[in-house]
């Protein structure tokens, strides 16, 4: 049977380090990213907020100061929305890093197991090759069900995502229609 070498061993462990490395740089990233969403979005909401003040204190009567906490109150659910969806996108753009780093190791472990089980085979007593083609299906079984694990949960992801915004867009939508009825409400 092959041994691995020294010089072997030692660029395993300079490719797992480079990964990690790379891996946490895309986490920083990512986090940075976020940082930044958080950031702009304290920044404009201190912003919305002080305007919000500076016209309540102007207001003269009960009915300007209903359509006010109307004009104020709509852009919330927008913003949320917004918030969110820049959000899913560091997300999903982190996760997409990920998830090229985790195939492509996968496919690179594959193919090393290929090679050992062909070369192991090679080497081998001509005896036990019902044994290697047993241990071959099964490794193959594996990377099926790996696969299919996968695309299930990407799908799972897909369909979560897809409510969640289904659900945000309702939301929004009832937000605004009362919003309308309070307004009319106030002129009446």
């Amino acid at each position: 049977m092959n041994q691995f070498s020294q010089e072997q061993i030692v660029d395993a462990q300079k490719a797992s380090l480079e990964i990690l490395v790379g891996l946490t740089s895309k986490a920083f990233e990512g986090f940075e990213r976020l940082c930044e969403l958080n950031l702009q979005t304290m920044r404009s909401t201190l912003t919305e907020t002080r305007e919000g003040m500076q016209k309540a204190l102007s207001v003269k009567d009960p009915q300007e100061l209903m359509a006010l906490q109307i004009e104020l109150l709509q852009p919330v659910a927008e913003n949320a929305l917004s918030y969110r969806r820049h959000l899913l996108e560091i997300v999903a753009a982190t996760r997409a890093e990920f998830d090229k780093v985790a195939e492509a190791q996968y496919e690179a472990n594959k193919r090393g197991v290929q090679n050992f089980m062909e070369s192991v085979g090679s080497a081998g007593p001509e005896g036990p090759g019902a044994m290697f083609a047993a241990v071959q299906s099964a490794i193959d079984a594996s990377h099926t069900l790996y696969e299919t694990m996968q695309s299930t949960a990407k799908q799972a992801v897909q369909v979560a995502e897809s409510s969640f915004n289904d659900a945000a867009v309702a939301t929004s939508k009832v937000v605004q229609h009362r919003a309308a009825q309070t307004s009319r409400a106030a002129k009446h």
